[in-house]
């Protein structure tokens, strides 16, 4: 009998167990965070040393986008692999007193796909896409797991009365002057646990984290607040001491919470790698860091001063670059093998099919995505997308196109369904400040037709008029 060495052995059994076990795959998703807003995207005042890691030893996309400029369409976009035309959901429908408009239990979300491939699924942070007991709950679309916010309008404040623990509401003694129990904080650790009780299976693990949005609000005594202080030596602004628990909570410090959010996320995610090699499971998964849209301005947060656009024009709500281009980070260490940085012009709706790919699940239904596998893995060639389209409901309704260098924007839907298209040459002007329409009537054309061709009229969101 032939003497296996021992370490031999065991990295044998060891690359074995590897092979057989479906990639894990960890999605996280930052809230209103501007393609500018980390380090390894330029920005200079904020440090996020965990995320600029991940990117390091991964690829970091240029040209990547959100499914819209608001949180809700955009997830919808993105959990549905269906652009903004064709997503269910393609606003921010409040439904009163908690949550938003459902996705209908004929959807298809990523989540069922993967749970139909064998896959452990949990969502922590914040939802936005049906209410407690609706159609459209995250345990009724696909999710095993959910800990956080329903209902994204509660989410804007970060010290709230309750929580939702799947179905079960989970009530705690936070009010507007007496702030206990910080979210961020609660939801983090039921994440890790998650990881903890799943880390034998695949999983797909879905991190919606609700920072950086407003409100600006922390711990008492952060000392990632008080760090930012001292930086910035940034003087107090008045704000009305006697907030009573509506709107948007005043921040005397605006600029050092905002970067302390910003801060605070980037920990969250390296407590998830740590967690992650701790368990000896970090290579064989998949991490995906990206945000849902633009840099927002509410709450007293200044975008300027953090040139959180990373210099392109909009922010949240607008459809111009600012609007939409997000930053995304791809990290495998088991795959990707050397760092790149990617050009390729993708957005949300392809990280359904890319996950398909990546289980081993049949191919979803009616996306209209494709694989980012060929582009993450270096094996093979990638397909590249004819076109991006998206749609904005509010603000007099708004669509976007981009077609290879060119991006032509539309605004006043619906109150001109013909109204002028703008474009713009990205190649030559990514900051959107010379509207080339008169000189391309064929490109204008084209991208007209476009706008009309992938809008599918839908009830809850109607562009036409009837």
């Amino acid at each position: 009998m032939i003497k296996i060495p021992f370490l031999f052995f065991c990295c044998l059994l060891s690359f074995t167990a590897f092979a057989q076990t479906k990639p894990n795959i960890v999605f996280i998703l930052a809230d209103d965070m501007g393609y500018g807003d980390l380090g390894c995207y330029g920005q200079k005042h904020i440090e996020t040393p965990h995320i600029d890691q991940l990117a390091a030893g991964g690829i970091r996309f240029t040209q990547f986008y959100a499914g819209t400029s608001v949180c809700a369409p955009s997830r919808s976009a993105l959990l549905t692999g269906q652009h903004t035309g064709h997503t269910p959901v393609r606003g921010n429908y409040e439904i009163q007193p908690e949550g938003q408009l459902p996705l209908p239990d004929t959807a298809y979300t990523m989540a069922e796909m993967l749970k139909k491939a064998g896959y452990a699924t949990g969502d922590f942070g914040k939802w936005g896409l049906g209410y407690p007991g609706s159609a459209g709950a995250p345990n009724q679309q696909g999710f095993d797991r959910f800990f956080g916010y329903n209902c994204q309008r509660q989410s804007h404040n970060y010290f709230p009365d309750h929580l939702w623990n799947n179905d079960r509401r989970i009530d705690y003694a936070n009010t507007s002057v007496n702030q206990q129990h910080y979210a961020p904080d609660l939801i983090q650790k039921e994440a890790l646990a998650f990881i903890d009780e799943y880390k034998s299976v695949p999983f797909f693990l879905y991190l919606s984290y609700t920072l950086p949005h407003a409100a600006l609000q922390l711990p008492k005594d952060d000392s990632v607040f008080a760090y930012y202080k001292r930086k910035f030596n940034e003087a107090p602004k008045k704000v009305n001491a006697s907030w009573d628990g509506n709107g948007y909570q005043p921040q005397a410090y605006p600029h050092a919470a905002y970067a302390a959010m910003v801060t605070k996320l980037d920990n969250y995610v390296g407590q998830v790698v740590e967690k992650l090699k701790t368990l000896g499971i970090e290579k064989n998964t998949l991490i995906i860091f990206t945000s849902d849209n633009g840099p927002h301005r509410e709450g007293g947060n200044d975008p300027a001063f953090f040139n959180s656009s990373g210099g392109f024009r909009g922010i949240k709500r607008d459809l111009y670059e600012g609007g939409i281009r997000t930053p995304m980070i791809a990290y495998w260490p088991a795959v990707i093998r050397k760092s790149k940085v990617s050009g390729f012009a993708g957005a949300f709706w392809d990280f359904m099919p890319t996950f398909a790919a990546i289980a081993g699940a049949p191919a979803p239904p009616h996306t209209d995505g494709i694989s980012l596998l060929p582009e993450i893995s270096s094996k093979g060639k990638q397909k590249e997308h004819e076109f991006l389209y998206w749609e904005f409901h509010e603000d007099g309704g708004r669509q976007a196109v981009r077609a290879g260098k060119w991006k032509g924007v539309r605004l006043n839907i619906m109150k001109d369904p013909d109204s002028p298209i703008q474009l713009y040459n990205l190649d030559a002007d990514p900051g959107e400040t010379k509207n080339a329409a008169a000189e391309n009537p064929a490109i204008i054309e084209r991208i007209k037709n476009i706008m009309q061709n992938e809008h599918a009229e839908n009830i809850n969101f109607p562009f036409i008029k009837k």
